[in-house]
C-alpha cells in the first residue's frame, strides 16, 4: 500500500527502537527493580568510575528492548529537576537511523525544535553518531546512528557485569509507545509526527470509541513508513469524571510517554513470570471472559489461563492480538507496562477499551482521584 512516506521517498527511515532513557530518582534501585521483576539483562554502566560527575546510568536489555536508567548526582541538574517535577519518568525515545546528521537536518528544516546538534562519540570501538529533536512535553527523540560502532551501548559506557541476573521472562521488542498529551494537544502532536518525521496516522479512536459511563479519551496512532515505529498519542476528553490521562496529566505535570508496550511470543508464559515476580496487572472483571469467544472467534488458547491472568483479546482482520496492562509500576498513577503478543492482529485492542477502562477507573476510585 502506498502512503505518504513512499511518496516522499521517506526522508526519514527508521530501522527500529534504539533504546528508552528513564530519568529515574534512584538507578541503582530502578535497575535492580527491573531485573528481578521484569528480566532485564545487565549490559553497560557510565558513572563517576567512568569519569562521568553529574549522572549516572545503568544499560539494561531483554530481546531487542535496551532500558537507559540514569539518576542525578548532583541537586541542580536538569535529570533532578526532571525527577521533581515528573516523578521517574521517559526523557529520551532513541530512534535507531542509518543517518543521523541527515535525520536531524530534515526533521529540524521540517519544524523540528533542535534538542542536539549531531554529535561524534568515540571509542576504541568505533563512533556513533547522535543527534536530537523535541517532542510533546519535555520528552526528546534522539536518531542514533551505529553502523561504524561494534561496542556494547554506547563510547564512555563499559561492560556491567554484576553477579545478580534473573533470568529473562521472555519480552523481546518494542511494539508501540503511547504518549499522553494536554487538553487539545492531540493533534497537534499528530501533525508534528506526520509533518517533521514524515508518520502517517494508522488508526483513529474518538471518545465513541474510549468512553465508559464516567471517563473518556481520544487517541490517534501515528506510525512510520516500515511500522517498525508505533507511536499512539492520547489527550483526554470531556467524561463525567476525571480520566486516566486527566490522571496521568496532572500527577506527571505535563505531557509524556504513559507506557511502552512490549512483545512476546508466548504471553502466558511471560506474564505468569512477571506475576510470580511481583509485577501487578489491572484485572477486568471475570464476566469478561464469559462472553469471550463470542466476540473474537476461535482462539488456539483456552479460556481459563487467560481468564487466572487477566489476559486480553481481540480480533481484527488480520488475526487476533493478546494484551495485559500493568498496575503504574511507580507510586504516582503515571508510567506503566504493556505486554503484547500478536497472532496477525495490527490493531491496539478497540474491543477491550471499554472493559480496560472500567478496570482502570475502579483503581483510580481507590486512589481516590476519579
Amino acid at each position: 500500500m502506498e502512503n505518504q512516506n513512499t511518496r516522499q521517498n521517506d526522508f526519514l527511515p527508521i530501522n527500529g527502537t534504539d533504546f528508552v532513557e528513564f530519568y529515574v530518582g534512584n538507578a541503582k534501585q530502578a535497575a535492580h527493580y527491573y531485573q528481578t521483576a521484569f528480566g532485564f539483562q545487565p549490559l553497560a554502566y557510565a558513572g563517576l568510575e567512568t569519569g562521568l560527575k553529574d549522572r549516572t546510568s545503568y544499560v539494561l536489555r531483554q530481546g531487542k528492548i535496551i532500558f537507559v536508567l540514569t539518576t542525578a548526582l548532583e541537586p541542580d541538574s536538569p535529570i533532578a529537576e526532571h525527577c521533581k517535577l515528573h516523578g521517574d519518568g521517559v526523557k529520551v525515545v532513541a530512534l535507531w537511523v542509518d543517518d543521523a546528521r541527515k535525520s536531524f537536518e530534515e526533521t529540524t528544516k521540517r519544524g523540528g525544535k533542535a534538542y542536539m546538534e549531531p554529535a561524534v562519540m568515540q571509542d576504541k570501538d568505533g563512533e556513533v553518531v547522535i543527534s536530537g529533536i523535541h517532542t510533546y512535553g519535555e520528552t526528546v527523540h534522539l536518531f542514533v546512528e551505529r553502523k561504524n560502532y561494534k561496542g556494547l551501548f554506547l563510547p564512555g559506557f563499559v561492560k556491567w557485569e554484576p553477579l545478580y541476573k534473573p533470568e529473562p521472562v521472555g519480552l523481546l521488542y518494542v511494539d508501540h509507545m503511547v504518549g499522553n498529551t494536554d487538553w487539545g494537544e492531540m493533534d497537534k502532536w499528530c501533525d508534528f509526527y506526520r509533518e517533521v518525521m514524515g508518520f502517517d496516522q494508522l488508526i483513529s479512536f474518538d471518545d465513541t470509541d474510549i468512553s465508559t459511563e464516567y471517563t473518556a479519551l481520544m487517541s490517534k496512532v501515528m506510525a512510520n513508513s516500515n511500522l517498525y515505529i508505533k507511536f499512539p498519542i492520547n489527550e483526554p476528553a470531556h467524561g463525567k469524571k476525571k480520566s486516566q490521562i486527566e490522571e496521568f496529566i496532572d500527577f506527571y505535570h505535563g505531557s509524556g510517554v504513559q507506557h511502552v508496550a512490549m512483545a512476546t511470543n508466548d504471553i502466558l508464559k511471560t506474564v505468569t513470570a512477571l506475576r510470580d515476580r511481583g509485577v501487578e496487572f489491572l484485572r477486568v472483571p471475570d464476566a469478561y471472559y464469559d462472553t469471550l469467544l463470542n466476540r473474537v472467534g476461535k482462539i488456539d488458547e483456552t479460556i481459563a489461563p487467560l481468564k487466572d491472568l487477566g489476559i486480553l483479546v481481540d480480533r481484527d482482520e488480520d488475526g487476533y492480538l493478546l494484551q495485559i496492562f500493568s498496575r503504574p509500576v511507580e507510586d504516582r498513577p503515571t508510567v506503566f507496562y504493556e505486554i503484547i503478543q500478536r497472532k496477525g492482529a495490527k490493531s491496539f485492542g478497540k474491543g477491550n477499551f471499554k472493559a480496560l477502562f472500567e478496570s482502570i477507573e475502579i483503581e483510580q476510585g481507590k486512589r481516590g482521584t476519579l
